[in-house]
């Protein structure tokens, strides 16, 4: 992974931008889908970590936008332009979304990560960005880091190694 630059870390539900030199990264994708979102001509990125696929999950009043698909994505566009990117100049690399245990009944409602990944490329769509690379499912988690300078991402999968993408 990176070895030049500040890295920015990325928690589980949050999101944050960047500009060269500095690098973004999260770790723990499980069934969670980070997001990066960049503007190759601003040079910039996003990154957001994704736990679940509807705010209508939600069990409070209060709510983080950034843990749910249908309201990070759109947070994290707010926040890239902000930071000088277009909407219509972003582009999309995501991963994550594995289904990290298996369940007897088979229910969908336990399969968070599958529907984590539908609901964020459904967000991508309706926003108009093109998903450029991808690594999601299986059953490994992941930790994930891009530079805005290369346009880069790298992933690391438990018991599978690095690749860059």
């Amino acid at each position: 992974m990176n070895r030049t630059g500040q890295v920015v870390k990325v928690g589980i539900a949050d999101l944050n931008v960047v500009k060269p030199p500095s690098v973004i990264r999260t770790s723990g994708l499980g069934s969670c889908v980070g997001v990066i979102l960049y503007d190759e001509s601003a040079k910039v990125a996003g990154l957001v970590h994704i736990m679940l696929p509807d705010s209508s999950l939600a069990k409070a009043d209060i709510r983080n936008d950034a843990k749910f698909a249908d309201t990070g994505i759109p947070a994290l566009i707010h926040a890239l332009q902000n930071h000088g990117a277009r909407p219509v100049r972003l582009k999309a690399k995501i991963a994550g979304g594995a289904q990290m245990f298996q369940f007897k009944s088979g229910s969908d409602l336990m399969k968070i990560g599958p529907r984590n990944v539908t609901a964020v490329k459904e967000q991508l769509k309706k926003a108009r960005i093109p998903v450029i690379a991808e690594d999601t499912g299986g059953s490994s988690g992941r930790t994930i880091e891009f530079d805005p300078s290369t346009i880069e991402l790298h992933i690391r999968t438990v018991n599978k190694g690095e690749q860059i993408m």
